[in-house]
């Protein structure tokens, strides 16, 4: 893995493409991204079904290798590598929230979150898992089990297992998709402030425009290219941005379908 970056750079992706299948039925999830983000910002990432939300944060994560193109995060790229190497550089450098939380049932809340250091093979700093863990509203819940928590509260476990590392990007995926209002608001809520108060660098795959104006910028992606970028976005703008994404998508699709 190479060290390649600009400084203030936490995230770049240059020329990115993801192809399934083979040549007879290869399928394009991207086709050529290229993005830089800054350390310290918040981007949510939207789009019409089919689009490569999910495909780019997996790309983008190191959960994928790209078919083509380089992926660097903190100043080193992650496409090369072994699988070994890549897992451990994951496990310092990268920080997970997924929509269904992932927390194991068996373990405690303290467990959860101090999982990530254990696979590591780093010290288990508790007095710092706990310090997160009172900062989401969960210090009284140390020893408590999934199972004995509300979704709004697991997510709230998950997100300061995302923390605990200090990773330097954070990747969450519909991470209110699971969520009633109120605990989806509490939960951006928190990774805003994981954000703006402790510097980190967050990226969001979500359907959601409300979710999608807590960002400070959405990018829009549309059949696997990068198709528009709204800053300080509000729900309304982002909707009305996303309607027509999507009537100009199926215009395009249709008249693809017409060509062949």
């Amino acid at each position: 893995m190479n060290t390649t970056m600009n400084h203030g750079e936490a995230l770049r992706l240059v020329s990115v493409r993801k192809v399934y299948g083979d040549a007879d039925n290869a399928v394009t999830a991207l086709g050529g991204i290229s993005l830089s983000l800054s350390g310290g910002t918040f981007t949510a990432v939207m789009g019409p079904s089919g689009s490569g939300k999910s495909t780019l944060l997996q790309v983008a994560a190191g959960l994928d290798r790209p078919t083509s193109g380089t992926v660097h995060v903190d100043g080193t790229e992650m496409s090369g590598g072994s699988e070994k190497a890549l897992t451990e550089f994951r496990r310092s450098r990268i920080g997970f929230v997924f929509q269904q939380f992932n927390l194991l049932p068996t373990l405690t809340v303290l467990q959860n979150v101090t999982l990530p250091l254990k696979l590591a093979g780093r010290r288990i700093d508790r007095a710092r898992a706990v310090a997160i863990l009172n900062e989401v509203g969960l210090g009284e819940r140390l020893d408590h089990r999934p199972a004995e928590l509300s979704g709004g509260q697991q997510q709230r476990v998950a997100i300061a297992r995302a923390l605990v590392t200090s990773p330097k990007v954070i990747f969450a995926d519909e991470p209110t998709g699971a969520l009633d209002t109120r605990s989806a608001r509490d939960v951006l809520g928190l990774l805003q402030r994981a954000v703006h108060v402790h510097g980190q660098t967050l990226v969001m795959v979500t359907h959601d425009p409300v979710a999608a104006a807590h960002a400070d910028s959405v990018l829009f992606l549309a059949d696997g290219h990068i198709v528009g970028h709204l800053a300080q976005p509000t729900p309304e703008a982002v909707a009305e941005r996303l309607t027509h994404l999507g009537d100009q998508v199926a215009s395009r699709r249709a008249m693809q379908t017409q060509e062949v």
